[in-house]
């Protein structure tokens, strides 16, 4: 690839080395957030905290949060801060996993989505501050909409990457078998 991207630094192979590691640290996080956030999902809360990411008013933020109790407001504190350790691990590994795919698919879309996963991690950085003020109990009706305006575009960008080296992959597997 003639434009740099993010794994410059690292050769082909330790590329796919790293790449590995990462998918293992990444689906270890989300195993450990995944069970953390069992006790998150209430009637107020069907999705946990994904609800309470998208939540956008206070009010709603503030019914999921009193609908955990005490011991769910901890799991939900928990919750928030593995989720910095996610965020290294899910962007480094999505955008590792672009750059892998843009050598032989798209390479500028790829390159570019191998970017946006770390812009994606910044917004989850400031969603999760934006909940973290909410659990703490602040009365600023700012933190659900900062957190909700993060979290969308957030997804849309992890999601984009996901579907490319998806595609890429499928598209891979179809061509090998064709040489």
């Amino acid at each position: 690839m003639a434009t740099r991207h993010p794994f410059a630094w690292l050769s082909a192979s330790r590329q796919k080395h790293a790449f590995i590691a990462l998918l293992a640290l990444t689906i270890a996080v989300m195993v450990g957030l995944n069970a953390l956030g069992r006790p998150l999902n209430t009637e107020a809360a069907p999705s946990g905290i994904i609800s309470f990411e998208l939540a956008g008013k206070l009010s709603v933020a503030q019914r999921m949060v009193e609908s955990w109790g005490q011991t769910g407001q901890v799991y939900a504190g928990l919750n928030l801060g593995l989720d910095y350790l996610f965020m290294v691990a899910y962007s480094s590994c999505i955008s590792l996993g672009c750059v892998l795919v843009a050598r032989s698919f798209s390479p500028r879309v790829g390159l570019l989505l191998a970017w946006a996963q770390f812009g994606a991690a910044l917004l989850d950085v400031m969603e999760n501050y934006a909940l973290i003020q909410v659990l703490l109990g602040s009365q600023q009706e700012l933190w659900p909409v900062v957190a909700r305006w993060c979290a969308i575009p957030k997804f849309s960008i992890v999601a984009a990457g996901l579907v490319y080296v998806g595609f890429g992959v499928v598209l891979g597997v179809a061509t090998k078998g064709r040489r």
